[in-house]
């Protein structure tokens, strides 16, 4: 799939990862990008090709009223998600929940209203910014990981499903991104405008599955072995 002259939708525009992929996608020549928020106000336009939107992943109103607005896009990008550091055991359940239904119920729900979009424009494509921690789990980010083991696994079910409409449904796992979520933890960082790159090659090529740093490929390699042998490594137990 071409970037240049296509119409994107991305979701959790305003900032981070969602508002580097709004700057790459002018970049590369995207016809029309439409930038979506819970709060849009909060989205800088400059570019005429910027069209911001309402869209909230708990609000399914908002996100049937984009589809109903947004009725030429050809490639999405489910970018919108949170992190609460949550823990399992002891974490609040209305908070497990909420990692749910942002990360796996609102990804599906976007998706669920604009895939008759994209059918109508032809197939187009799919990019879900997913995480290392889809395959694994990992202290203080025990509701985090649930849900986005459960977004992976939406995505790759979700591909066979819009294969006969000749949608690409790509999965973009990462570790750690130089974002506002990140903040405070110190570990290696990669730049959010490498992920929008990574993921927007991967787009143009097909791929289904994007590994953008070191991390999120040792962490794939490391699922054919023993996860003791991983889990050891990780944790220095």
């Amino acid at each position: 799939m071409d970037i240049n002259g296509s119409i994107a939708l991305v979701t959790g525009a305003n900032r981070g990862i969602g508002r580097c992929f709004v700057d790459e996608l002018l970049a590369r020549g995207a016809a029309k990008v439409y930038a979506t928020a819970r709060r849009p106000e909060l989205i800088e336009a400059s570019d005429p090709r910027v069209e911001a939107l309402r869209l909230d992943l708990l609000d399914a109103q908002s996100v049937t009223d984009a589809a109903a607005a947004a009725t030429d896009v050809t490639l999405l990008i489910n970018n919108a998600g949170i992190a609460t550091r949550t823990n399992l055991l002891t974490g609040d359940l209305d908070t497990i929940r909420l990692e749910l239904d942002t990360h796996f119920f609102g990804t599906l729900g976007v998706i669920r209203a604009f895939a008759p979009v994209l059918a109508s424009n032809g197939g187009g494509g799919i990019v879900n910014i997913l995480s290392v921690l889809s395959w694994f789990a990992s202290d203080e980010a025990g509701a985090y990981s649930v849900a986005k083991a459960a977004e992976w696994n939406m995505t790759n079910g979700l591909r066979l499903e819009l294969a006969d409409q000749k949608t690409l449904v790509q999965g973009v796992h990462l570790g750690a991104a130089d974002t506002d979520i990140m903040a405070g933890y110190d570990v290696p960082k990669t730049d959010p405008a490498d992920v929008a790159r990574a993921g927007l090659d991967g787009v143009r090529s097909g791929a289904i599955e994007v590994l953008v740093d070191d991390a999120s490929r040792y962490v794939k390699a490391s699922l054919a072995q023993d996860p003791a042998e991983f889990y050891a490594h990780s944790t220095g137990k």
